[in-house]
Protein backbone atom coordinates (compact mmCIF):
# COMPACT_ATOMS: atom_id res chain seq x y z
CA UNK A 1 0.00 0.00 0.00
CA UNK A 2 2.90 2.24 0.77
CA UNK A 3 4.01 1.59 -2.86
CA UNK A 4 1.48 2.46 -4.48
CA UNK A 5 1.06 5.80 -2.39
CA UNK A 6 4.67 6.63 -3.56
CA UNK A 7 3.41 6.26 -6.73
CA UNK A 8 2.81 9.17 -9.38
CA UNK A 9 -0.70 10.09 -10.68
CA UNK A 10 0.81 9.05 -14.11
CA UNK A 11 2.46 5.48 -12.45
CA UNK A 12 -1.33 5.19 -11.35
CA UNK A 13 -3.31 5.51 -14.25
CA UNK A 14 -0.90 3.34 -16.01
CA UNK A 15 -0.86 0.60 -13.33
CA UNK A 16 -5.00 1.17 -13.78
CA UNK A 17 -4.89 1.05 -17.29
CA UNK A 18 -3.09 -2.18 -16.95
CA UNK A 19 -5.78 -4.03 -15.30
CA UNK A 20 -8.09 -3.03 -17.41
CA UNK A 21 -6.35 -4.66 -20.21
CA UNK A 22 -4.57 -7.53 -17.55
CA UNK A 23 -8.14 -8.40 -16.02
CA UNK A 24 -10.71 -9.29 -19.28
CA UNK A 25 -11.70 -12.13 -20.07
CA UNK A 26 -9.05 -14.07 -22.29
CA UNK A 27 -11.18 -15.80 -24.80
CA UNK A 28 -12.57 -12.40 -26.35
CA UNK A 29 -9.31 -10.49 -25.97
CA UNK A 30 -8.29 -10.76 -29.51
CA UNK A 31 -11.47 -10.34 -30.78
CA UNK A 32 -11.81 -7.13 -32.68
CA UNK A 33 -12.44 -3.32 -31.06
CA UNK A 34 -12.24 -5.92 -26.97
CA UNK A 35 -8.69 -6.17 -25.69
CA UNK A 36 -8.30 -2.13 -25.09
CA UNK A 37 -10.86 0.67 -24.38
CA UNK A 38 -9.21 2.92 -26.64
CA UNK A 39 -10.12 1.98 -30.08
CA UNK A 40 -14.28 2.46 -28.90
CA UNK A 41 -13.28 5.71 -26.80
CA UNK A 42 -11.80 6.70 -30.40
CA UNK A 43 -15.29 5.92 -32.26
CA UNK A 44 -17.26 7.75 -29.19
CA UNK A 45 -15.68 10.76 -29.82
CA UNK A 46 -15.66 10.75 -34.09
CA UNK A 47 -19.67 9.95 -33.34
CA UNK A 48 -19.56 13.31 -30.97
CA UNK A 49 -17.66 15.34 -33.54
CA UNK A 50 -20.12 13.96 -36.17
CA UNK A 51 -23.03 15.33 -34.38
CA UNK A 52 -21.22 18.52 -33.38
CA UNK A 53 -20.17 19.20 -37.09
CA UNK A 54 -22.57 17.32 -39.51
CA UNK A 55 -25.52 19.24 -38.61
CA UNK A 56 -23.53 22.85 -39.65
CA UNK A 57 -22.42 21.35 -42.65
CA UNK A 58 -25.71 20.05 -43.95
CA UNK A 59 -27.08 23.56 -42.55
CA UNK A 60 -26.96 25.11 -46.47
CA UNK A 61 -27.56 22.00 -48.16
CA UNK A 62 -30.25 19.64 -49.36
CA UNK A 63 -31.01 16.56 -47.40
CA UNK A 64 -29.53 13.76 -49.28
CA UNK A 65 -31.88 10.94 -50.75
CA UNK A 66 -31.03 7.93 -48.76
CA UNK A 67 -33.80 5.47 -49.46
CA UNK A 68 -32.48 2.82 -51.55
CA UNK A 69 -29.33 3.14 -48.74
CA UNK A 70 -32.00 2.68 -45.58
CA UNK A 71 -34.03 0.38 -47.17
CA UNK A 72 -30.83 -2.23 -47.40
CA UNK A 73 -29.60 -0.82 -43.93
CA UNK A 74 -32.84 -1.60 -41.95
CA UNK A 75 -33.53 -4.95 -43.80
CA UNK A 76 -29.77 -5.94 -42.87
CA UNK A 77 -30.55 -4.88 -39.40
CA UNK A 78 -33.73 -7.19 -39.01
CA UNK A 79 -31.77 -10.11 -39.67
CA UNK A 80 -28.72 -9.57 -38.11
CA UNK A 81 -30.83 -8.42 -34.83
CA UNK A 82 -33.06 -11.68 -35.93
CA UNK A 83 -29.83 -14.00 -36.49
CA UNK A 84 -28.90 -12.63 -32.67
CA UNK A 85 -32.09 -13.33 -31.30
CA UNK A 86 -31.87 -16.86 -32.34
CA UNK A 87 -28.57 -17.11 -30.74
CA UNK A 88 -29.22 -15.81 -27.46
CA UNK A 89 -32.34 -18.36 -27.36
CA UNK A 90 -30.28 -21.41 -28.32
CA UNK A 91 -27.11 -20.92 -26.51
CA UNK A 92 -28.80 -20.06 -23.61
CA UNK A 93 -31.39 -23.22 -24.17
CA UNK A 94 -29.04 -25.20 -24.69
CA UNK A 95 -26.66 -24.54 -21.75
CA UNK A 96 -29.31 -24.37 -19.62
CA UNK A 97 -28.97 -21.32 -18.12
CA UNK A 98 -30.81 -20.30 -15.24
CA UNK A 99 -33.36 -16.80 -15.58
CA UNK A 100 -32.66 -16.35 -11.93
CA UNK A 101 -29.04 -17.21 -11.54
CA UNK A 102 -26.52 -17.68 -14.18
CA UNK A 103 -22.77 -17.14 -13.51
CA UNK A 104 -20.14 -16.50 -16.72
CA UNK A 105 -18.89 -19.97 -18.25
CA UNK A 106 -15.31 -18.80 -18.68
CA UNK A 107 -14.39 -22.33 -20.62
CA UNK A 108 -13.75 -23.20 -23.86
CA UNK A 109 -16.75 -24.89 -24.64
CA UNK A 110 -18.73 -25.09 -27.65
CA UNK A 111 -22.16 -23.61 -25.95
CA UNK A 112 -19.70 -20.97 -23.56
CA UNK A 113 -17.70 -19.93 -26.62
CA UNK A 114 -21.33 -19.49 -28.89
CA UNK A 115 -22.80 -17.50 -25.72
CA UNK A 116 -19.59 -15.51 -26.10
CA UNK A 117 -19.77 -14.92 -29.76
CA UNK A 118 -22.99 -13.59 -29.99
CA UNK A 119 -21.95 -11.05 -27.31
CA UNK A 120 -19.89 -9.72 -29.43
CA UNK A 121 -22.29 -9.78 -32.45
CA UNK A 122 -24.51 -7.70 -30.26
CA UNK A 123 -21.85 -5.68 -29.08
CA UNK A 124 -20.79 -4.72 -32.82
CA UNK A 125 -24.20 -4.30 -33.91
CA UNK A 126 -24.18 -1.32 -31.29
CA UNK A 127 -21.67 0.19 -32.96
CA UNK A 128 -22.86 -0.13 -36.38
CA UNK A 129 -26.50 1.68 -34.58
CA UNK A 130 -24.36 4.71 -34.73
CA UNK A 131 -24.73 4.88 -38.62
CA UNK A 132 -28.88 6.02 -37.17
CA UNK A 133 -28.19 9.29 -36.14
CA UNK A 134 -25.53 9.84 -39.27
CA UNK A 135 -28.42 9.29 -41.55
CA UNK A 136 -30.47 11.13 -39.79
CA UNK A 137 -27.89 14.07 -40.02
CA UNK A 138 -27.52 13.23 -43.96
CA UNK A 139 -31.21 13.94 -43.80
CA UNK A 140 -31.15 16.90 -42.16
CA UNK A 141 -33.90 15.07 -39.43
CA UNK A 142 -32.20 17.27 -37.02
CA UNK A 143 -34.71 16.83 -34.39
CA UNK A 144 -34.05 13.35 -33.85
CA UNK A 145 -31.04 14.13 -32.65
CA UNK A 146 -32.04 13.98 -28.49
CA UNK A 147 -30.30 13.44 -25.65
CA UNK A 148 -32.56 10.59 -25.80
CA UNK A 149 -31.00 9.45 -28.74
CA UNK A 150 -27.33 10.12 -28.66
CA UNK A 151 -27.36 8.56 -24.90
CA UNK A 152 -28.47 5.68 -26.03
CA UNK A 153 -26.37 5.56 -28.86
CA UNK A 154 -23.41 6.61 -27.12
CA UNK A 155 -23.47 4.60 -23.85
CA UNK A 156 -24.58 1.26 -25.57
CA UNK A 157 -21.41 0.82 -27.24
CA UNK A 158 -19.35 1.37 -23.69
CA UNK A 159 -21.88 -1.22 -21.68
CA UNK A 160 -21.22 -3.92 -24.38
CA UNK A 161 -17.15 -3.34 -24.93
CA UNK A 162 -17.75 -4.37 -20.86
CA UNK A 163 -19.84 -6.59 -21.09
CA UNK A 164 -17.68 -8.41 -23.91
CA UNK A 165 -14.45 -7.58 -21.72
CA UNK A 166 -15.08 -9.03 -18.91
CA UNK A 167 -19.00 -11.23 -18.81
CA UNK A 168 -19.40 -12.67 -22.24
CA UNK A 169 -22.73 -14.66 -21.27
CA UNK A 170 -23.91 -15.51 -18.06
CA UNK A 171 -26.70 -12.83 -16.89
CA UNK A 172 -25.71 -10.51 -19.64
CA UNK A 173 -27.35 -12.75 -21.61
CA UNK A 174 -31.41 -11.95 -21.23
CA UNK A 175 -30.38 -7.92 -21.98
CA UNK A 176 -28.99 -9.21 -25.39
CA UNK A 177 -32.02 -11.56 -26.17
CA UNK A 178 -34.95 -9.06 -25.29
CA UNK A 179 -33.31 -6.22 -27.02
CA UNK A 180 -32.43 -8.05 -30.28
CA UNK A 181 -36.07 -9.19 -30.04
CA UNK A 182 -37.25 -5.42 -29.99
CA UNK A 183 -34.84 -4.24 -32.73
CA UNK A 184 -36.25 -7.00 -34.97
CA UNK A 185 -39.36 -4.90 -34.53
CA UNK A 186 -37.68 -1.60 -34.56
CA UNK A 187 -35.83 -2.18 -37.78
CA UNK A 188 -38.96 -3.37 -39.60
CA UNK A 189 -40.82 -0.26 -38.43
CA UNK A 190 -37.86 1.82 -40.22
CA UNK A 191 -37.63 -0.54 -42.85
CA UNK A 192 -41.20 0.23 -43.97
CA UNK A 193 -40.51 4.30 -42.85
CA UNK A 194 -38.30 3.85 -45.78
CA UNK A 195 -40.93 2.92 -48.10
CA UNK A 196 -42.62 6.74 -47.98
CA UNK A 197 -45.76 8.16 -47.29
CA UNK A 198 -46.84 5.40 -48.54
CA UNK A 199 -46.61 3.13 -45.80
CA UNK A 200 -47.90 5.63 -43.59
CA UNK A 201 -51.44 3.38 -42.83
CA UNK A 202 -49.06 0.66 -41.93
CA UNK A 203 -47.29 2.02 -39.40
CA UNK A 204 -49.89 2.60 -36.68
CA UNK A 205 -47.90 0.45 -34.03
CA UNK A 206 -45.18 3.28 -33.51
CA UNK A 207 -46.43 3.95 -30.08
CA UNK A 208 -46.99 0.22 -29.30
CA UNK A 209 -43.20 -0.26 -30.16
CA UNK A 210 -42.06 2.60 -27.51
CA UNK A 211 -44.20 0.46 -24.82
CA UNK A 212 -42.25 -2.94 -25.77
CA UNK A 213 -39.23 -0.80 -25.20
CA UNK A 214 -40.30 0.68 -21.81
CA UNK A 215 -41.14 -2.94 -20.95
CA UNK A 216 -37.87 -4.47 -21.86
CA UNK A 217 -36.16 -2.12 -19.52
CA UNK A 218 -38.92 -2.69 -16.73
CA UNK A 219 -37.78 -6.72 -17.04
CA UNK A 220 -34.08 -6.04 -17.12
CA UNK A 221 -34.30 -4.21 -13.90
CA UNK A 222 -36.68 -6.55 -11.89
CA UNK A 223 -34.14 -9.18 -13.61
CA UNK A 224 -30.84 -7.54 -12.23
CA UNK A 225 -32.49 -5.89 -8.52
CA UNK A 226 -33.39 -10.08 -7.78
CA UNK A 227 -29.58 -10.79 -9.22
CA UNK A 228 -27.93 -8.18 -7.02
CA UNK A 229 -29.78 -9.64 -3.64
CA UNK A 230 -29.49 -13.28 -4.70
CA UNK A 231 -26.07 -14.97 -3.84
CA UNK A 232 -24.96 -15.37 -7.24
CA UNK A 233 -21.54 -15.71 -9.16
CA UNK A 234 -22.03 -12.79 -11.27
CA UNK A 235 -20.35 -9.26 -10.93
CA UNK A 236 -22.01 -6.92 -8.52
CA UNK A 237 -20.35 -4.07 -10.05
CA UNK A 238 -21.72 -4.99 -13.58
CA UNK A 239 -25.64 -5.23 -11.97
CA UNK A 240 -25.06 -2.02 -10.34
CA UNK A 241 -23.85 -0.85 -13.40
CA UNK A 242 -27.20 -2.45 -15.56
CA UNK A 243 -29.53 -1.49 -13.26
CA UNK A 244 -28.57 2.38 -12.66
CA UNK A 245 -28.76 2.69 -16.89
CA UNK A 246 -31.46 0.54 -17.20
CA UNK A 247 -33.65 3.17 -14.65
CA UNK A 248 -31.95 6.21 -16.98
CA UNK A 249 -33.50 4.39 -19.57
CA UNK A 250 -37.20 4.28 -18.39
CA UNK A 251 -37.07 7.71 -17.00
CA UNK A 252 -35.64 8.78 -20.73
CA UNK A 253 -38.36 6.46 -22.55
CA UNK A 254 -41.38 7.20 -20.02
CA UNK A 255 -40.46 11.33 -20.73
CA UNK A 256 -39.99 10.74 -24.49
CA UNK A 257 -43.85 8.55 -24.22
CA UNK A 258 -45.87 10.86 -22.50
CA UNK A 259 -44.50 13.72 -24.59
CA UNK A 260 -44.68 11.88 -27.91
CA UNK A 261 -48.11 10.59 -27.08
CA UNK A 262 -49.98 11.48 -23.88
CA UNK A 263 -49.46 14.71 -23.93
CA UNK A 264 -50.07 15.29 -27.63
CA UNK A 265 -53.62 13.74 -27.18
CA UNK A 266 -54.13 15.71 -24.40
CA UNK A 267 -53.63 19.16 -26.40
CA UNK A 268 -56.22 17.16 -28.95
CA UNK A 269 -58.79 17.34 -26.54
CA UNK A 270 -58.32 20.67 -25.50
Amino acid sequence: MKGFQGLTIWQKLQLFYQGILGNGDKRTDNWLLVYSPLPISFIFLCYLLIIWVGPKLMEKRQPVNLKPILMVYNCAMVCLSAYMFYEFTASSWLAKYSLLCQPVDYSDSPLAMRMARVCWWFYFSKVIELSDTIFFILRKKNSQLTFLHVYHHATMIFNWWAGVKYVAGGQSFLIGLINSLVHVLMYLYYALAAFGPSMSKYLWWKRYLTSLQLLQFFIVTIHTTYNLFADCDFPDSMNIVVFAYSLSLIALFSNFYYNSYLAKTKTKKT
